[in-house]
């Protein structure tokens, strides 16, 4: 089905880790989860094969500043405007399926 390629991970060892994860595929996604897998795994390797002699390791891809907004205090939305969408509302609440017996 797939085009044949070197395996870094066999379908057998998909379906152990399958069991292990109490999941049942068929045969065809078994197949398709190897190619995928392996090509995840060749894929690794490839990364592995670059030197990364002196470069820092980073927490993202790309540098974050200021992620943050500042933590201003502003005035609350009106009650009434809060519950305009609201399937059913008591009040000034929103009413929900009662969920604790």
């Amino acid at each position: 089905m797939w085009e044949k390629q070197e395996l870094k991970i066999t379908k057998s060892e998909v379906e152990y880790v399958a069991h292990l994860a109490r999941l049942d595929f068929s045969e065809e996604e078994k197949e398709k989860f190897t190619f995928q897998l392996n090509n995840i795994l060749m894929y690794v390797d490839k990364l592995n094969q670059v030197d990364t002699t002196g470069i820092e390791p980073v927490s993202h891809a790309i540098a974050l500043n200021n992620a943050f907004r500042e933590d201003l205090v502003k005035e609350s939305l009106n009650p009434e405007l809060s519950l305009v969408n609201a399937p059913e509302a008591r009040g000034p609440f929103f009413r929900v399926p009662k969920v604790i017996e």
